[in-house]
Order: C-alpha cells, then sequence, then structure tokens
C-alpha cells in the first residue's frame, strides 16, 4: 500500500494515529475501523490481540446475552444427545419424548451451573491477584462481556454433532481448546494484562468448572459434559 503526505489519501487508521496515537507505545490506534467486518471476523477467530481490542472497545456489539443463551443450547443440545441410546423401551410414546424434553431442560440447566462456575472461577482469581493498592479496579462488566463473545466457538458443537464421523471426539477437544484460548484473548485484551495472568485466570476457571462437573457426576447426574467419553449414536 502507498503512502503519501496528503491527509485526504492516507489510511484511516494512521490519520487517527497522528492526533490520537497512544503515548504509552507510540503505535497506531485501531487500524480495523477500516476493515471489512468479514476480514475482522477472520482475525478474531485467529485470536488476533489487536481484532479482540477493536471488537471489545471500538464496535457497539450487544448480542452478549442472545450469544450466550444460543451457546448454552448448543452445549445443553450436544449433552442431551449424548445421553440418547438405542435401546428400545416399553413406555408409551408420548412419555418418552416428554421424559427426553425434561433431560434437555436439566442438560441446559446444567451447562448454565457449569458456565456459571467457570466465569466464577476467573473473577474469584483476578480478585485475589488484584493488587489491595490498585487505583483503577477493573471493569469486570466489560471482562463478563468479554467473555460471553469470546465464547461464540461453542456454536460449532452443532455441526460437529450433525456431521458426525469416526474424529468427533477429536473435534469437540479442539473447540473446548479453541474456546478457552478465545477467553484467555479476551481477558488479556480487556484488562491489558500478562499473558501468565491470563493464562492462570483461564486455568482457575477451568479448575472450579471441572469441581462443578465432579459435583453434578457425584449427584450420579450423567451430565455428558467435555470430560464424559463421547458415545457415537446409531440412529
Amino acid at each position: 500500500m502507498l503512502l503519501t503526505t496528503e491527509p485526504s489519501l492516507q489510511p484511516l487508521w494512521l490519520i487517527f494515529n497522528s492526533v490520537f496515537a497512544q503515548k504509552s507505545c507510540q503505535k497506531p490506534v485501531d487500524k480495523y475501523i477500516e476493515y471489512d467486518p468479514v476480514i475482522i471476523l477472520i482475525n478474531a477467530i485467529l485470536c488476533k490481540a489487536q481484532a479482540y481490542r477493536h471488537i471489545l472497545f471500538n464496535t457497539k456489539i450487544n448480542i452478549h446475552g442472545k450469544l450466550c443463551i444460543f451457546c448454552l443450547l448448543c452445549e445443553a443440545y450436544l449433552r442431551w444427545w449424548q445421553l440418547q441410546d438405542s435401546s428400545q423401551s416399553t413406555a408409551p410414546d408420548d412419555l418418552i419424548r416428554y421424559a427426553k424434553e425434561w433431560d434437555f431442560y436439566r442438560m441446559f440447566v446444567i451447562a448454565s451451573f457449569e458456565q456459571a462456575a467457570f466465569f466464577a472461577g476467573i473473577f474469584a482469581f483476578l480478585w485475589v491477584e488484584q493488587p489491595t493498592t490498585a487505583e483503577k479496579k477493573p471493569n469486570l462488566v466489560l471482562l463478563l462481556k468479554a467473555l460471553l463473545l469470546s465464547s461464540y466457538g461453542k456454536l460449532l458443537l452443532i455441526p460437529a454433532v450433525i456431521w458426525e464421523h469416526d474424529y468427533t471426539p477429536l473435534c469437540l477437544k479442539l473447540i473446548k481448546v479453541f474456546v478457552l484460548t478465545s477467553n484467555f484473548q479476551a481477558i488479556r485484551v480487556t484488562l491489558n494484562t500478562s499473558r501468565r495472568l491470563s493464562l492462570l485466570a483461564v486455568l482457575s476457571g477451568l479448575l472450579l468448572e471441572s469441581a462443578m462437573v465432579c459435583f453434578f457426576q457425584r449427584m450420579e447426574w450423567d451430565v455428558g459434559s467435555d470430560c464424559a467419553v463421547y458415545k457415537p449414536q446409531d440412529f
């Protein structure tokens, strides 16, 4: 890309940089303001910090709640689908459908509790690690929105189940790793913190989530979570 001395011919992010350049790092401000949304999405999928920063701070996205509900529905569907077996029952068809419907609702509630435990673990760790003398408090509301947005990878659970194949267990594990990586990047960008602290925060959330999974398993609720063994179904 050719650069000229005429301000009208300069890229927007370079023009803004001449006026609003960050004094701390002397780097260009958000260059993604002139990028196509598809390019921004691709960079976000690649977990680029600057793309996350653009989405979180320089865009007005208000789909956090809807995205959270939809991701929980996807996870509940996966768990409910893993609960189904091919054994035939002598119960009436209406009773079977009723029981399966309530199984889905139960999976949704369990998935909600586990996600809440994951977020609570992250917030608890950051609260403990935060210096008592810190003047600027972390924006927990923004962090929660960032974590909800960065969990969009759970939407891939549905295609992984619909197009079942021999590599489905591996796909589910890769989706889990991708979601955790996105959460890690969201924490790092939102709080402007180090990679080490962000990683420890994610691990703390994962630890509390695993404790919640073990609790439900001890209650003898077959949750079919990511920690369970994947069981392919025959229809």
